[in-house]
């Protein structure tokens, strides 16, 4: 069984499936990978299961060694990744293409050259020990990814550091010879760069607002904040002014668009609270959520009413695809 180990570990990575989900009731959040485009890709690439765990590694800067050879992606964020050995030095990786880092060699990731986060993936997956049916790395929780040795015991949660070790799932052979790589269709590929226009499915709470309000909601521009993280992502711009008028804590579903006291939106991202108390307009579409998630401070947002048959249907073609169950 091969064993990676962590040289450098980036500013945020941190171990990631599909979300902890149904865990809302206890008061924990549903983690997962904030970008599911990237995320389903990178385990189809390999035949993965559907939910196997990869590394969600955010502006990049993540340096690993392998005592084996083992057969990885990189999709998400292209990072200009290179791969060094005592041979080689700095062959280029390309990214949302399968390719085989052998024994001794070394895997850097730069910065990101457009979007936020990028996606590692490996042959079987990371062998890591669930926690109420995930292995999701939230923070916020001290739930999920690797045990860490710390002064009082062991604690969970944290994200990666130099040092750690990852085991991987299974053992396959990967050829020394020659190697077939395995690429993503480029109408497939993102481009992090592109204007980004969030549908929005209104909720039963958007009659509290008036007709003003959301024809400026949908006409305004709005740049990301640098207070977003993987709670909420927050967003600068002209105030909407209908925000402060509070209601009585409830759940907050992924993808919701909050307005608080400022009057400027939040969307809920995956380590969300499970509770609160400002109103919501609706919930941008799931499979829009992926490029909001690769989205970094400073990127200029629109908001679009969407049509809740057709994002349906977007979200069910996507889901049929890469084999997802909810």
């Amino acid at each position: 069984m091969a064993t990676i180990n962590v040289l450098k570990a980036g500013m945020h990575t941190l171990i990631q499936d599909a979300g902890r989900l149904g865990v809302a009731a206890v008061g924990l959040s549903q983690g997962g990978a904030a970008d599911m485009h990237g995320y389903c890709w990178a385990n189809y690439l390999l035949a993965n299961d559907a939910n196997a765990p990869q590394l969600e590694i955010t502006f990049g800067q993540l340096s690993i060694t392998t005592d084996a050879n083992i057969c990885c992606v990189l999709t998400g964020a292209d990072c200009s990744a290179t791969i060094s050995s005592e041979s080689v030095n700095g062959a280029a990786v390309i990214p949302w293409q399968t390719f085989v880092l052998r024994q001794g060699e070394t895997l850097s990731l730069g910065y990101p050259r457009a979007g936020l986060r990028t996606y590692l993936a490996v042959k079987g997956g990371f062998n890591v020990v669930p926690v109420r049916g995930s292995v999701s790395t939230v923070v916020r929780n001290q739930l999920g990814g690797l045990l860490h040795e710390k002064q009082h015991g062991q604690q969970q949660g944290l994200p990666l550091a130099i040092g750690d070790q990852l085991s991987v799932s299974e053992e396959h052979h990967v050829p020394n010879g020659d190697f077939l790589p395995l690429s993503a269709p480029s109408r497939c590929i993102p481009d992090y760069s592109q204007p980004l226009v969030l549908r929005v499915v209104e909720s039963y709470q958007a009659e509290k607002f008036s007709s003003t309000f959301k024809t400026h909601f949908y006409t305004n521009t709005y740049t990301l904040s640098p207070r977003s993280d993987r709670m909420g992502c927050r967003f600068e711009g002209e105030s909407l002014g209908e925000g402060s008028q509070g209601i009585i804590s409830e759940g907050i579903a992924y993808g919701a668009v909050q307005l608080p006291p400022d009057g400027l939106p939040i969307v809920m991202m995956n380590d969300r609270q499970t509770l609160g108390g400002y109103p919501k307009i609706g919930c941008v579409a799931r499979v829009d959520m992926a490029k909001l998630a690769q989205s970094p401070p400073g990127k200029v947002v629109r908001f679009q009413r969407g049509d809740v048959s057709l994002l349906t249907q977007e979200w069910q073609q996507f889901s049929r695809f890469f084999g997802l169950s909810f």
